[in-house]
């Protein structure tokens, strides 16, 4: 069986998302990350990203990884597009230039895209949005935004989706990159057909299976 590790309010989301698109069983173990905590290395501290059992699966100490059958993989971008091969159907690639076209996408969402997404809501999460070195961060990530958008707002022109016409392992990897944008709504709202996008992949049934182990998780907190 599958296993996550990593609480559903982190990276870890895109790999529940997909173990839910895909419909496999897995079992969630809940690594939190060690900066939530006040002495991760209390003997009472909930399991997290420096707790040794964990740094025994992934010894860089971050979240998520999966353990498939003994096959155990740390990038969460990367696991996706394992699970989709493993798995097949309509998420992964149907032919050799679609996987191309899927491995191309899900690499420049994590150098292009990822980089500033990540500022912005760890800006927000560290509760630095109301101090002028907070807005500035945020400004500035949204402006190297600008491109990346413009880019995909062309690509996604007469499209619903990233590749084949129809959603991918792709479109899942991309769209929970720039999740962390969406409090910036005034840049979205500069490119609709972006945001028409993003609207379709959060309409489907597993992203909702996902959102709503956040939010247990955040009732729990």
């Amino acid at each position: 069986m599958l296993t996550i590790y990593g609480v559903y309010c982190s990276r870890a989301s895109r790999n529940y998302w997909m173990a839910e698109e895909l419909g496999i069983p897995f079992r969630s173990v809940p690594v939190i990350q060690a900066r939530l905590l006040s002495d991760p290395q209390a003997p009472d501290a909930r399991l997290n990203t420096q707790s040794p059992s964990f740094l025994a699966v992934n010894p860089m100490g971050l979240i998520p990884a999966i353990d498939d059958d003994g096959l155990v993989l740390t990038e969460s971008l990367a696991n996706n597009l394992y699970l989709a091969r493993k798995h097949g159907g309509p998420l992964c690639g149907a032919t050799l230039a679609e996987d191309g076209e899927i491995m191309g996408w899900t690499l420049w969402s994590a150098t292009e895209v990822e980089p500033h997404t990540v500022k912005i809501v760890l800006t927000y999460d560290n509760a630095q949005e109301g101090t002028f070195a907070g807005k500035a961060v945020i400004e500035a990530s949204s402006r190297a935004l600008e491109r990346p958008l413009a880019r995909l707002e062309a690509h996604l022109a007469g499209r619903d989706y990233m590749v084949g016409g129809r959603f991918t392992v792709a479109d899942l990897n991309l769209a929970e990159v720039l999740r962390y944008a969406l409090s910036e709504t005034a840049l979205f709202e500069r490119y609709p057909g972006v945001t028409a996008w993003i609207a379709r992949c959060h309409a489907r049934p597993a992203f909702e299976k996902m959102m709503a182990g956040r939010r247990r998780e955040a009732a729990a907190a």
